[in-house]
């Protein structure tokens, strides 16, 4: 995994960049060794944490961002939502798989006589 990362308005501390990693670590088994991770941080006047994670997946890409009184809340949030679109994608590839199989299994006859 490459991880690029981009405080804005504030600098980011060892400990919430380790936070962000190992939460980013969940999304390791749905996305492939190349996947490019651009993680953006950012504080506004009011004191408030964006924070915005894209992943580029061989030219898939998927982002996420939260607001949030705290970096650590908006990187749980934004892990939360880019799992659910990882495994929707991953979930929809493989119907679309079997439902091919299943076509060509219907087109294929061995035997005349078969019920399937």
């Amino acid at each position: 995994m490459n991880m690029n990362f981009l405080a804005k308005g504030m600098e980011l501390t060892s400990v919430s960049r380790a936070y962000i990693e190992k939460r980013l670590g969940r999304l390791e088994k749905l996305v492939s060794e190349t996947a490019l991770f651009e993680i953006e941080v950012d504080q506004d006047k009011k004191g408030l944490y964006r924070v915005e994670v894209m992943i580029d997946v061989e030219g898939k890409l998927y982002r996420a961002d939260e607001v949030s009184e705290s970096v650590e809340g908006s990187a749980d949030l934004v892990v939360d939502e880019l799992e659910r679109q990882l495994t929707h994608e991953k979930d929809r590839l493989t119907t679309l798989e079997r439902r091919g199989a299943r076509s060509i299994k219907k087109k294929l006859v061995i035997d005349e006589d078969a019920r399937f």
